[in-house]
């Protein structure tokens, strides 16, 4: 048995200013073939595993090239046209294969092409033609089109968000597609569009008995695997929205019936999934109060928006600028802001050195003016990084800051992340559990990492340039009869 595998993969953004080129993936991984290490990364955890698996079993792997770009905005054509025929050319040497077993994000958009993914797959199809097995794992922050699902034998997305199985996941499409391959089972694909688009946490309810329960129905009477498909609101495409996937052991009719129910019953919570938003002064009081009622431990508040894991630059100054003004916050840790030139100025300067610094604020009016201060340089990190499960992920040079006369401290970066775990300050320097207030930017991945260590999380809704209400969002190519737009588009309330 002969298997190829490979990852391509980054989240576009459509309407964020920061352009993605080929120097985006080769500073936050590339991988030619065979130099994958063992550990994964979000959406390339197929290769690794292929790997232990293909040694463990008798099988060949073949490994194609691996890469990843931070989210961002649109993909140069030329560099994703680059990185497909790479892909593509890869597979061609490697037939005759069995299977080939991607890793993919699902929400690429290129210049030029909306479905990246579908463009990918219906090549890859060309190529080994109808008969061998053609696997993909996604991240739920996709998009699914009827073209990617036309060349797929099988697909799985990961459950979680915050994303704590893409591991598990990728071991799930792997495992799917051996048996495949062995004649074991023969996967159908059924789908089914649920006519909305919000946010799916499953670190709260409704959404964890929701999971809890697709994970109890795959092994079951023919369902081989369940995948909630949330869609990316910030992501322009005709195909933008939240689907059902089911697949099963060779009953699409009875996968279509099962995608069907689980979409109706997920689109009757769709008021209820995302969740609770504060306006900022509202999120600092609150975290104010908190703090004073148990000190044992920081408050955690999220920038939900500004969250360079949708795209966006990650340089908002807003709510920081908004506790420097209080100045009844107490000891702050932020992570992180976006700006390459103040890491070289802090670089330059060295550890220990006070300067006068302008961070933050530079891609554009939305989240604030830039910040100017006399700051310490408390750490500095030629090659800073941060844990997000099993995988490494890097923030570039790095620096850490101190704002003179507060208690406030800064991570700068440039290598533009959002913050997944509490080793993002430690790893900086900064004692993260004598913080009052730990601000991080991200909208829900962090939640696994710092839910341990916070008294509370408050998640706060602050100015930024990420498309924040899909009902008034100027959607050129995404579907308009979609919810929240159009109040029932399934016509199911009561």
């Amino acid at each position: 048995m002969r298997i190829f595998t490979a990852s391509l993969a980054t989240e576009t953004n459509t309407f964020s200013p920061v352009p993605t080129d080929m120097h985006a993936f080769e500073a936050a991984f590339f991988a030619r073939p065979g130099e994958h290490p063992d550990r994964p990364t979000l959406c390339s955890s197929p290769v690794p595993i292929l790997r232990r698996r293909g040694r463990a079993e008798g099988f060949t792997v073949i490994e194609g090239t691996s890469c990843w770009a931070e989210p961002a905005g649109l993909i140069q054509r030329q560099t994703y046209e680059t990185l497909r025929d790479t892909i593509l050319a890869e597979l061609q040497a490697a037939l005759p294969v069995d299977g080939v077993v991607l890793g993919l994000h699902g929400a690429m958009v290129a210049q030029g092409y909306d479905d990246p993914e579908g463009d990918l797959l219906q090549r890859i199809r060309a190529i080994v033609g109808p008969d061998v097995l053609v696997a993909a794992e996604f991240d739920p922050h996709s998009h699914l089109t009827p073209l990617r699902v036309a060349q797929l034998d099988l697909m799985a997305a990961f459950l979680e968000f915050p994303h704590t199985d893409f591991e598990e996941r990728g071991e799930h499409v792997v495992d799917l597609s051996l048996r495949a391959i062995r004649g074991e089972i023969d996967p159908a694909i059924s789908t089914f569009d649920c006519r909305m688009i919000t946010i799916y946490p499953t670190s709260r309810e409704p959404m964890r008995s929701f999971v809890d329960r697709l994970k109890a129905l795959e092994g079951m009477n023919g369902v081989l695997s369940i995948s909630v498909i949330h869609g990316f609101m910030a992501g322009d495409v005709p195909e933008m929205g939240t689907r059902i996937v089911v697949v099963t052991d060779s009953d699409k009719t009875m996968g279509d019936a099962l995608a069907r129910t689980l979409g109706h019953e997920l689109y009757g919570m769709r008021r209820e999934t995302a969740m609770p938003m504060l306006d900022t002064e509202t999120g600092l009081d609150e975290a104010r109060r908190l703090r004073a009622a148990r000190p044992d431990k920081p408050v955690v508040l999220a920038d939900v928006w500004d969250n360079p894991g949708g795209g966006v630059a990650g340089d908002g100054t807003h709510i920081l600028r908004h506790i420097l003004l209080r100045g009844d916050m107490g000891s702050v840790a932020l992570a992180t802001i976006w700006d390459p030139v103040a890491v070289s100025f802090c670089h330059a300067a060295g550890e220990g050195a006070e300067i006068d610094l302008r961070f933050g604020g530079k891609s554009g009016p939305h989240g604030g003016e830039p910040i100017d201060a006399r700051v310490k340089v408390l750490h500095v990190a030629d090659a800073g990084w941060q844990s997000f499960r099993a995988s490494r992920v890097t923030l570039g040079r790095a620096a850490t800051i101190r704002l003179v006369g507060t208690e406030v401290d800064v991570v700068l970066i440039t290598s533009r992340t959002q913050t997944y775990e509490p080793d993002i300050f430690s790893n900086m320097g900064v004692d993260f559990m004598r913080k009052d207030l730990l601000l991080v930017k991200s909208t829900n991945h962090f939640h696994a990492g710092f839910a341990p260590v916070a008294s509370e999380i408050l998640y706060v809704a602050a100015p930024t340039s990420y498309p924040t209400d899909p009902a008034t969002t100027p959607y050129a190519k995404a579907s308009l009869a979609l919810w929240p737009r159009v109040p029932d588009p399934l016509g199911l309330d009561a």
